[in-house]
């Protein structure tokens, strides 16, 4: 080991597929780091399996009691308290933050609020929060590095400068499972046509944000908060491959793209490693295996949210929380069939127009504004049966 400094990780969400992914990469570079701990919400039999496998010092299950027959010389603990209480100790340096929604702001502003590097896997915390999360960052000297491919591309590509230089951004999406459907196909879009992603496997809820491109209008947002960018120098194009992550061109005309094969392994090992790069094994990059790279348009007619997402970002204040609230609800709804594919962007499109309070000034703002909106789409489903399969 020598002189290399060891990095304590705490990994939050630790059984999804970021969590996952990473506790797969860190096995390969087990003299470089030192897994503190990992969290899970309720899934106890994947939670007990990880933790036989990759011994962390602490395992927190928030929503769930730890089993019974629990491995031993690890120290279980229960409630959200307990996930704070991690996000805080002093042996974490870094907190992989892979938390699904608006719950993960907390963690993020914790985590900064006490000097920690934020891995962050949870498009929420700046959708939700990006002001609050500067001020965490710039209060207790905490950095905040993405996780999210096209993020991480734009970071690489910035070699972890400031943005000063750039003219624009440009991310890519693959367009989803319904890249060249009409509308009129789009009414009668299926849950399990929707959870057919063509390039990545995630979550359902992701996929299904993929879908509706939201999860593309999200990240516009988070590229906003991550690099200082105005809303006018972020651009998204369609990207069937999935093998150009993100383009920056700067003011001289130069363009930087990062290409690799659609993995979360590389965004991952960056956001842990760096300002270092730890060798991995990884399938080799062929471009001439890869082939031809094609870009098109985005078809916004065919995708309203996405449309609604960029100006409710634009708009700022509690704007993107609204929506950010009201979809996870509608997709919820989509998921169980009580509403149709194209009732999302409706949904969205009715809570945001219903919204006009003042910008939040705390988490505790947020949270009400989140409370808010959520029963707001959840009686709007109800009662738009228009909106109904």
């Amino acid at each position: 080991m020598g002189d290399r400094p060891v990095k304590g990780i705490a990994i939050l969400g630790a059984t999804g597929s970021i969590g996952r992914t990473a506790l797969e990469v860190l096995v390969q570079h087990r003299d470089r780091y030192r897994l503190v701990g990992v969290t899970a919400a309720r899934n106890v039999e994947a939670m007990a399996r990880l933790v036989e496998e990759h011994r962390p010092d602490v395992a927190v299950l928030v929503e769930a009691a730890p089993p019974a027959d629990a491995p031993a010389g690890v120290v279980w603990r229960q409630g959200w308290a307990a996930l704070l209480d991690l996000v805080r100790d002093p042996r974490v340096d870094v907190v992989l933050n892979a938390l699904v929604g608006a719950a993960g702001l907390e963690p993020t502003l914790a985590a900064l609020e006490s000097g920690k590097r934020v891995a962050l896997a949870n498009k929420e915390s700046l959708v939700c929060g990006g002001p609050l999360v500067r001020e965490a960052a710039s209060r207790g000297g905490g950095e905040l590095v993405p996780v999210d491919s096209e993020h991480s591309a734009i970071w690489q590509c910035l070699t972890g400068r400031s943005a000063h230089g750039v003219r624009r951004v440009v991310l890519t999406a693959s367009g989803g499972p319904f890249r060249n459907w009409t509308p009129e196909a789009l009414a009668s879009a299926t849950v399990e046509q929707a959870l057919q992603h063509p390039t990545w496997r995630m979550g359902a809820k992701i996929t299904v944000d993929s879908a509706t491109l939201v999860n593309k209008a999200l990240e516009v947002i988070e590229a906003h908060h991550l690099f200082g960018l105005p809303y006018e120098a972020i651009e998204v194009v369609v990207h069937p491959q999935s093998i150009v992550h993100s383009f920056v061109e700067f003011v001289d005309g130069a363009v930087l793209a990062q290409l690799g094969l659609p993995s979360m392994v590389g965004p991952i090992l960056y956001a842990l490693s760096y300002p270092e790069r730890w060798p991995h094994t990884a399938p080799v990059f062929d471009p001439v295996t890869v082939g031809a790279l094609t870009f098109e348009p985005l078809r916004q007619e065919c995708f309203p949210a996405f449309r609604l997402g960029v100006e409710a970002g634009r708009a700022g204040g509690g704007s993107p929380i609204v929506f950010n609230a009201a979809n996870e609800v509608a997709v919820t709804a989509f998921l169980e069939r009580r509403l149709r594919f194209v009732g999302i962007p409706a949904v969205l499109e009715r809570v945001l127009a219903r919204w006009t309070g003042p910008p939040p000034r705390s988490l505790e703002e947020v949270r009400a504004i989140d409370a808010w909106a959520r029963e707001e789409a959840m009686r709007m489903i109800e009662q738009e049966r228009s909106l109904w399969v």
